[in-house]
């Protein structure tokens, strides 16, 4: 260009910019998030604690923890001792519910490393002697995965129930979503109170002929209303993507409409749906603890955090309060719960596509 800037790009220096580009590699929406993550220290810090949790609850029969179910019987509950005074004894006896084939052998690694030994009752007991500690750590177990099966049963219904409601559109997606509004219509609580009841009625059937326990149909009756909130979130952030020119390409491509679902739409709305999940396991937990407060969910002698909720109410009474019975079931809740919490909040930060590459 004459009267012009022109700038001339030696071919050495040419390789040595592609070079340099060819170093650079882009960054994912994934490694933004997780690098945005760490640096929030707060939030980090309750998904290492979550771990923990986690990894606790799942070695719990391998802990040198008293059986959770194993009686005592004494006239009233033992106070908590502190493990510097009494670290523990030799009276374990392997009292469990029916266990696993995984936990029974863990159980087996337990009684070949400790032997006989057992920890002292660090959280004291309850009414029947059996060791606070050992079934809160149990318990955990329980309330994990009731709120993990039925959180994701709800990501399964809920995701592919909004994202094919948002991508189809039309007379479709007013019939879908009329009918999410028609169940959102019901009483939630008596929604699962009833399916609960009607699946009890065929729980021998169930239990013989294909091995579906009470658990299993609690996680399923739980999930299985808990998906309408997911499908309304879900679709939401589909017909902001429906129209997008990926999402036309792929129709011009001659790509069929799963593929378009699952391969195109979905994995792009994972990030509102994890963070969704994060806030959801907390409701789902607390509401497993209000169902075994009633009587409806786990039953004895497994153990759940709700049912330690059932324990330490009956503690509580006008002559005399075994205040351990209430603080430390309550605080393995409440920390779990705020955790959880804290984490979502981290995640909705560090997949907002609003603050990609802000520190």
């Amino acid at each position: 260009m004459s009267g012009g800037f022109r700038w001339k790009l030696e071919p050495a220096n040419a390789e040595a910019l592609l070079v340099d580009a060819a170093r650079e590699s882009g960054e994912s929406l994934w490694k933004d998030a997780w690098r945005k993550l760490r640096a929030n220290r707060i939030a980090f810090a309750a998904l290492v604690f979550l771990a923990l949790v986690g990894l606790t609850s799942l070695l719990a029969p391998l802990l040198p923890l008293p059986s959770p179910v194993a009686l005592e019987l004494q006239d009233e509950p033992l106070h908590p001792v502190a493990p510097w005074t009494q670290l523990g004894d030799h009276g374990f006896t392997p009292e469990y519910w029916q266990l696993s084939a995984i936990d029974g052998a863990l159980v087996s690694v337990r009684r070949s490393l400790f032997d006989d030994w057992q920890t002292a009752h660090w959280l004291g007991t309850d009414g029947k002697g059996r060791d606070l500690l050992s079934r809160i750590v149990w318990g955990s177990r329980t309330s994990i995965a009731v709120a993990l099966m039925a959180t994701l049963t709800s990501l399964l219904i809920g995701v592919t129930w909004g994202a094919f409601a948002g991508l189809a559109g039309g007379r479709t997606d007013e019939i879908l979503m009329r009918i999410v509004d028609a169940a959102y219509s019901l009483p939630f609580i008596f929604v699962v109170i009833f399916l609960i009841t009607v699946l009890n009625t065929w729980k021998v059937e169930l239990e013989t002929r294909f091995g579906i326990d009470r658990e299993v149909l609690f996680y399923v009756a739980i999930g299985a209303v808990y998906w309408l909130t997911m499908a309304r979130v879900v679709r939401g952030q589909v017909l902001a993507l429906r129209h997008s020119e990926f999402i036309e390409s792929a129709r011009a491509l001659g790509a069929s409409t799963p593929r378009i679902l699952f391969v195109h739409v979905v994995p792009n709305v994972m990030s509102i749906v994890i963070v969704y999940l994060t806030l959801s396991i907390p409701a789902v937990m607390l509401f497993e603890a209000f169902l075994s407060f009633l009587g409806l969910g786990i039953e004895p002698p497994k153990v759940s955090w709700g049912l330690l909720a059932v324990d330490g109410a009956e503690a509580i009474n006008p002559i005399r309060i075994d205040w351990w019975l209430v603080v430390w079931p309550s605080a393995a809740m409440g920390t779990v719960l705020l955790a959880l919490n804290v984490l979502g909040d981290g995640l909705r930060d560090a997949l907002d596509p609003k603050l990609r590459g802000k520190p």
